[in-house]
Order: C-alpha cells, then structure tokens, then sequence
C-alpha cells in the first residue's frame, strides 16, 4: 500500500463526535435518498430523490433536468483519485445511488420501474445511470444483479426463482456494456460470488463489479459463506484495489441492512448487521492511518427503536425486562419499537412474549403502533470522525455539512483554496477518505 503521509498537509489530526440534523427539506422525518443527497452531494433535498436540489419533485421527471447536483464520489475522481462504493444493499439503492446518479424517484431501479412518462420524457433509470454517468468507478460491490439483465433472464445463483429474474425492458445487458467501457489494457473483473472475489489478486485488478444478490444481499446471520461475501471481505478487497493510486481514494461504504432489519421489526438482524460494520470499520482503519486518512462514521437517519426497561448488566440484550408491565402484568422485551410489524393483540390483549421465541433471529419485537414497516426517527444522530480535519466535525451540523468537510480536508471539490496555501508552505494534499455509513438506529455505534 502506498504512503500517502509523505504528501499530507499539516492538517490538525485527532478524533472527534458531533450531531447531524438529518431532517429532508419536505419532512421533519427523512428517507434515506434524501438524506443520502445531504451527505454525498452537500445539499438538502426531497424526501425520495437522489443527486437532485430541492427544485426536483418526486417522480416528476420533469422537474430533474438542470437540477442535478454532483457528489463527492464525483468530485474525489475528477482530483484524479481513485473512488469505490461498497453496500449490502442494492448498488442501486438509495444510499449508493447518490453517489452517482440524479433521479426524481429513488425507486427507478431500473426501467422497469419507472413510468411511461417518465419514460418518455428522457429519464433513465439508476442501473443505467450506474454505468454511464461516472464510468470509471474502480470498485462497486454489493446486490442489485436483476437489474442489469434484459427481463426475464434467468439468475446465475437462483435459476428457478421467477423473482431473481432479469428486469429490463430496454433488453440491455449493462455488465456488458459497463465492459466495453474499461480500457483494453486495463484488469476489470465482473464476479458474482464470494468465492471469485477471494481468489481476486487486488494489485492486478483495476475495475471491479461484484453483484452477489439479485436483490438485496442476504442478512448476515444469514449469509452463505460460499456465495456471499461478508461486508468487511469487501471493505478488505475494496482498499486493497483503491490504495494502489498514489493520488489517494474515496470509499463510500454501506452497512443498508441494520435499516432494513429495523423496518421488518427484526432487531437480532438489524444488531448483528451493526456487529458486521462495525468489523468492516475496524478493518478499514487496519488498512489506513489517521495521519492521511479522515474516516467519517455516521448514520444517515435513526429509527424508532428503543433499548430500556431496567435490565441488569450481563442481561442479553434480546432477553426480557427484570419486571412485568404494572399495567397488563406481562413480560416484556428490553427491545421494542415505536411502531412496526411487531404490534400484536392476542385475545383482545398484548401478546404475552414469555409464549414465543423471542430469541429467533425473525423475532418481530412489540412496538405500540402497528405498520407493515417501522419507520425512521426524526432525531439527530452522531457522526465519528477521525483523521485530518476531524475537528471540523463536532458540535452540531446540518447532514450536508459532512460532504464538505471530507472535501476540504482533501483539497477536492469547489472550496480549495486553503489547499494552495498549505502547498506554497510545503504541504501538499492528503490521501484517502472513507465515508461509511451504519445507519444506525439513534446514531449509536458500539
């Protein structure tokens, strides 16, 4: 790996905490493509829109062109750095798809997905857009293979699964086209297994597509630890390929599934998801320094999840309260949620827990509104920093604040100034930035 201390700024280096504001510029409560566009492309914007400025309606192609907004992916590659985007979701979700794409609705998935209108009036969909409007992506890893292949093309992994089929009505095959893209005398790899991305020799790879789910990647306690890699593999194999460029990296990476965990009302999932990222952020500063290296850590909204009912230390956090309720006289979890799946009436009253497995891994805990799925919280949550420039995140910010600092710190992007200065004095610009993302549920970490 290169040593990128030898070309860092005399930056200030240490570690900080602040908060973030999180809320869309149309709800007090966000979304995760709005608020995915706060902390990649540095403005607020609609709940439901991706890479766009508040001028952009939802769903309303119309209302896209000249309001595109460019992130730090973006800015970080024109400085001639290597970039990377690594998720356990789709990588044409909503977090990921900031990176790259401007779209009015976040679910354009693919063409299939979208409108006739919008169809019709110009718009493509995110997996287009994946490939055609930052071509040059050195690592994209995670889920999202249906939306690469013509419709009703069968999956590699699922053939007899209708629902892994292709879904594109345009019938491109855009790992073709993502490709011819690659220069000829450059090493792009497209692999769609745990088992192709270990066997990868990351020094001789220059471009690398891993999609290892049709969908969604399973969830960790899941896994199939031949097919799917885990998320720290491919943090590990991401920064092994990114840091070969002496100009530095930026790593957006995505830990999408304690969100979904938390709306299915599943809290073991959602937990063990938080255990696997906070593995991969341990594994990333493994692989960098905080001399060169500024690593933001943060969530891009909370959820309505709740952690209390006076257990004793040493009590599993999945286990049951130390009392029954003063009111129906049940048992109850120390885990609940606000509303969600979880809400259930058994003979006209709360369902006595102490009857069911609440130790599965599916285990839907109690929440006091019933919704087919839980929904985000509308607090602040925090933001970890450390590296160059790190004391710029403390205190309390808007979301879109994160971008710009990780920009500043790394001389890209409009606001460069300082970074002429500090070069006349014999500093020139950092290294790496790594920007992963928990999505955590009230901004909590460990």
């Amino acid at each position: 790996m290169p040593d990128f201390r030898s070309s860092t700024p005399t930056w200030p280096r240490m570690s900080s905490c602040s908060w973030e504001m999180t809320y869309n510029t149309n709800a007090q409560v966000p979304d995760s493509a709005g608020t995915a566009t706060a902390y990649l492309c540095g403005v607020k914007a609609n709940e439901g829109t991706v890479g766009v400025s508040a001028a952009t309606q939802r769903t309303q192609c119309n209302t896209t062109q000249g309001n595109e907004v460019t992130s730090i992916l973006h800015w970080a590659k024109e400085a001639g750095k290597s970039v990377g985007i690594v998720t356990t979701t789709r990588v044409n979700h909503a977090t990921p798809s900031a990176a790259y794409a401007h779209s009015a609705d976040r679910d354009w998935y693919s063409d299939n997905e979208m409108p006739s209108e919008a169809l019709s009036q110009g718009c493509k969909d995110i997996a287009y857009q994946l490939m055609h409007n930052i071509k040059d992506i050195e690592v994209i890893m995670g889920g999202g293979r249906k939306y690469m292949f013509p419709k009703n093309r069968t999956d590699v992994e699922y053939e007899m699964d209708e629902k892994a089929k292709g879904t594109r009505l345009d019938g491109l095959n855009l790992i073709d086209i993502w490709k011819s893209f690659k220069p000829r005398h450059k090493h792009s790899h497209y692999i769609w297994n745990r088992t192709e991305l270990l066997t990868l020799d990351p020094y001789t790879v220059d471009y690398l597509l891993g999609l290892f789910e049709p969908g969604d990647m399973q969830y960790e306690l899941n896994r199939n630890n031949v097919t799917d890699p885990s998320l720290s593999e491919m943090v590990e194999m991401a920064i092994k390929i990114l840091s070969k460029n002496p100009k530095g990296f930026f790593l957006l990476v995505e830990g999408g599934r304690i969100d979904h965990g938390h709306h299915e009302g599943k809290a073991k999932q959602a937990l063990h998801e938080v255990v696997e990222m906070d593995r991969a952020i341990g594994q990333a500063g493994n692989m960098t320094s905080q001399e060169d290296t500024l690593t933001v850590v943060t969530a891009d909204h909370s959820h309505v999840f709740t952690f209390g009912g006076y257990t004793p230390r040493g009590n599993s956090i999945f286990g049951l309260a130390p009392m029954v309720s003063d009111t129906d006289k049940k048992p109850f979890t120390a885990i609940l949620y606000g509303n969600g799946p979880g809400y259930k009436v058994v003979g006209g009253e709360r369902e006595n827990v102490s009857m069911v497995d609440y130790a599965h891994n599916n285990y839907q805990a109690q929440s006091a509104v019933p919704l087919r799925h839980e929904t985000h919280g509308g607090e602040d949550v925090a933001v970890f920093a450390k590296g160059p420039m790190a004391h710029l995140l403390h205190g309390v910010h808007e979301q879109n604040y994160i971008p710009h600092v990780m920009a500043y710190a790394a001389c890209i992007g409009a606001n460069r100034d300082h970074c002429a200065s500090a070069s006349l004095a014999g500093s020139p610009s950092p290294g790496p930035l790594l920007l992963l993302l928990a999505l955590l549920p009230l901004g909590i970490l460990f």
